[in-house]
């Protein structure tokens, strides 16, 4: 059976590439951004993409949370520290937050963490 992150892992590279081949104006401006701001600074990369799942799960965002839980793991996150920020996120947000865990979870044995 595959799930969700499964699916979102095996077809989003394909979904997103044709965007930026219709709209290549979108993807270069967007890519050139996130490039700048998502890099280590005061902040690190992974500190970054765990901020960034938490946004997504605050608003209900599932490529979102799928696509920085990715980024996030490869920046060294654990899971641990995804499963803390997710705490975060139903502390501060209770049951809408609550109810993207699930997700985050997906995601997470998706990539094998």
């Amino acid at each position: 059976m595959t799930t969700n992150a499964q699916h979102h892992y095996e077809t989003w590279p394909a979904t997103m590439g044709a965007m930026k081949e219709q709209a290549p104006d979108i993807g270069q401006g967007f890519g050139m951004m996130y490039k700048k701001l998502m890099g280590d600074g005061a902040l690190t990369r992974r500190e970054k993409e765990l901020i960034a799942i938490g946004i997504g799960m605050s608003i209900r965002c599932e490529p979102c949370i799928y696509a920085h839980a990715e980024s996030a793991v490869k920046a060294g996150a654990t899971r641990d520290e995804l499963l803390e920020m997710a705490g975060v996120v139903v502390a501060m947000q209770g049951g809408p937050g609550y109810v993207h865990v699930p997700e985050l979870i997906d995601a997470m044995e998706a990539l094998g963490i």
